[in-house]
C-alpha cells in the first residue's frame, strides 16, 4: 500500500489573491509562492468565507460556514465540540502540529492538533467583540490610517519577530519528525501574519522594489458621499480623512505591503526548504492559502471587511503527489473546501461515518473538471454592519445583500474592478430575484441577527468580568521539556548523536 502524503499547509495573513505574481500582479516578488504554482494547481477565483481574520480562520479549520459554528467577529469562540480537520486527520493516523497564527479565542487552544509550538500573536480573550447595540461607535482596537501613513521601512517588528519564530519552529519539527522512528504521516499548519499591516518592510525587502515600480491603485479614491454605504461606513470608522493621505502615503504603504509579502515568502522558502532537506518534499502535499486580501488603498479603501475581490478573494494553490502542475482552476470556492480536501487527501474520500458532512466540497474533482455550478460564499456579522452580510459568487456574478442597504450585482468577467453595479439594470432583474431567493433559501437573516446580538452581549458581560479581580488568561503557553532536547544524561551520548543525524537517503 502506498504510503499516504504529508501535509503542510502554509498560511498567511492579509494577502490578497490580486497581489500574486501568480495571479497576474507583475510588480511583487514570490520565487517561493511561484514554485509551489509551477508544480501545482492554482484555484484563480477562491474567496474567504469572512473577511476578517478569526472568522476566515475558524470557516478554514471546521469547513462550516461562520453562520453555523457561530463565528461573528475576531472574538468569537469555536466550541471544542465542533471537528476540524485536525481531529478528522488525528482519527485517521497523522500527526499533527500548529506552529504560528490561528486566533483561536478560548480556553481550547489546540482544536484537535496534538502539538502547538508557538503561541499566537492576536488575544485569546472577548475584547474584541462588535457591537450592534450600538454599531457605528469607533472601538479602540478598531484599525486607523497611522498604519498608512506610516508605511515604510522598518528593520524589526512584532510581526517580524513572530513570522521568524514560526518558521524556526515549523522547520525545526521538520526535521525532527524526519528522524523520528515513525512512519505515521504529518499534518503541518505553518501559520505568517505577513502581510498583514502595518505596512513596513526590512531595508532588503523594501530595495527589491524601485519606487517607480510600485503602482497606485488600479480604482483611484472615491469620495465618500459617492460610495456604497458599506464602503462609506467603512471610511467613517478607520479614516475619515483626518490624516490628508497623499499619493506618496499610498505609494508608501503599498512599497510596505509587497516588501511584507517578499518578506513572508521568504519565510515559506524556509519551510520549503526544509521540506527538501529532510527527503520529504516528494511525499508531501502543500496548501498556500490566506484568510483574507487587503484593498490596500483600492477605492480609498483599506485593510478588510470588504466583500470586493481585493479584500474578498484570496491565493490557493496546491501542490504535490497525486496533483497536476501547472493547472488554473476556474471554479468558484471558498476556504471551507479545503478540509473536506485534506479529508480526501488522507484518506481517499472516506469519512468513516463521521457524524456531520461540512459545509464545503472537496476541491479533488475540479483538478478533472470545472464546475460552473458551484458557489463560494462569504459572510460579514462583525464591525461595519447592523445585520448579517452576505455575499454569493456563482458563475462570472457576485451579489452581496444585508438589509440596511441596497444589494449590490457585479459581473466579475467583464467588470473585475467592481465598478458597474447591476441592481438597478433592467436586463438583471431575473438574476437578481434568483440572487435574492437564494439569500433567504441559505439564511434566515432576521434570526441570525438576533444570535447575533445575544452573542456580543454575553461576550461583553463575560469579558468584563474576567478582567476584574485575578485575571487568568487562555492565551496559549507553548511549553517544551528540555530533558528531551540535545544531550542529556539519561541516554548514551554516542547513541543521541547517532540518532539525531539526519542523512540524505544515498548516504549510509
Amino acid at each position: 500500500m502506498a504510503r499516504r502524503p504529508n501535509i503542510v499547509v502554509l498560511m498567511v495573513d492579509q494577502l490578497s489573491a490580486r497581489a500574486l505574481h501568480a495571479y497576474g500582479h507583475n510588480v511583487v516578488k514570490t520565487p517561493n509562492i511561484d514554485s509551489i504554482a509551477e508544480r501545482g494547481a492554482v484555484f484563480e477565483n477562491c474567496y474567504t468565507n469572512f473577511p476578517l481574520c478569526a472568522p476566515a480562520r475558524l470557516a478554514f479549520m471546521t469547513g462550516r460556514r461562520c453562520s453555523n459554528i457561530g463565528a461573528w467577529d475576531n472574538a468569537a469562540q469555536l466550541p471544542a465540540d465542533i471537528p476540524t480537520f485536525a481531529h478528522y486527520l488525528r482519527l485517521m493516523g497523522y500527526r499533527t502540529c500548529l506552529s504560528g497564527k490561528m486566533h483561536f479565542i478560548g480556553p481550547d487552544q489546540l482544536h484537535g492538533f496534538e502539538e502547538r509550538v508557538t503561541t499566537d500573536i492576536c488575544p485569546s480573550d472577548f475584547n474584541w467583540t462588535a457591537d450592534w447595540d450600538d454599531p457605528w461607535r469607533t472601538m479602540d482596537w478598531f484599525h486607523n490610517m497611522k498604519n498608512v501613513r506610516g508605511g515604510g521601512i522598518a528593520e524589526r517588528s512584532l510581526q517580524q519577530d513572530f513570522d521568524e519564530e514560526v518558521a524556526f519552529h515549523a522547520t525545526r519539527k521538520i526535521f525532527d519528525w524526519a528522524r523520528e522512528d515513525d512512519d505515521r504521516p504529518f499534518l503541518l499548519v505553518s501559520s505568517f501574519t505577513h502581510p498583514h499591516d502595518p505596512y513596513v518592510t526590512p531595508k532588503r525587502f523594501w530595495d527589491l522594489y524601485g519606487d517607480e515600480e510600485i503602482d497606485l491603485p488600479r480604482v483611484p479614491f472615491i469620495e465618500p458621499e459617492k460610495r456604497d454605504p458599506h464602503s462609506r461606513r467603512l471610511w467613517e470608522q478607520y479614516d475619515r480623512g483626518e490624516l490628508g493621505l497623499t499619493d506618496d502615503d499610498i505609494r508608501r504603504a503599498r512599497h510596505g505591503y509587497y516588501g511584507s509579502i517578499s518578506y513572508v515568502d521568504e519565510r515559506i522558502g524556509e519551510v520549503l526548504t526544509a521540506l527538501t532537506r529532510a527527503s520529504l518534499m516528494d511525499n508531501t502535499v502543500v496548501v498556500l492559502c490566506a484568510d483574507h486580501g487587503d484593498m490596500i488603498g483600492e477605492r480609498g479603501l483599506w485593510y478588510k471587511m470588504s466583500f470586493y475581490d481585493w479584500s474578498s478573494r484570496i491565493p490557493l494553490i496546491m501542490a504535490g503527489p497525486g496533483l497536476p502542475g501547472g493547472q488554473r482552476v476556474k471554479s468558484n470556492c471558498s476556504l471551507i473546501d479545503i478540509l473536506p480536501t485534506l479529508v480526501d487527501i488522507a484518506s481517499g474520500g472516506d469519512w468513516h461515518g463521521y457524524p456531520e458532512a461540512p459545509d464545503g466540497q472537496s476541491l479533488l474533482p475540479l483538478l478533472s473538471a470545472e464546475d460552473p455550478e458551484r458557489i463560494a460564499v462569504s459572510e460579514l456579522f462583525s464591525e461595519g454592519v447592523a445585520a448579517p452580510y452576505v455575499m454569493l459568487r456563482k458563475g462570472r456574478y457576485k451579489f452581496n445583500f444585508v438589509d440596511h442597504d441596497p444589494p449590490q450585482l457585479f459581473d466579475m468577467e467583464a467588470d473585475p474592478d467592481e465598478l458597474n453595479d447591476l441592481v438597478g439594470n433592467p436586463d438583471h432583474a431575473t438574476l437578481v430575484e434568483g440572487f435574492l431567493g437564494e439569500v433567504a433559501g441559505r439564511w434566515n437573516l432576521a434570526g441570525l441577527k438576533e444570535e447575533v446580538l445575544s452573542s456580543q452581549r454575553r461576550r461583553r458581560l463575560v469579558y468584563q468580568s474576567l478582567t476584574k479581580g485575578r485575571v487568568t488568561p487562555w492565551d496559549f503557553q507553548p511549553m517544551e521539556d528540555a530533558s528531551k532536547r540535545y544531550y542529556r544524561g539519561t541516554n548514551s551520548y554516542h547513541d543521541a548523536e547517532a540518532r539525531d543525524l539526519l542523512r540524505p537517503p544515498d548516504v549510509d
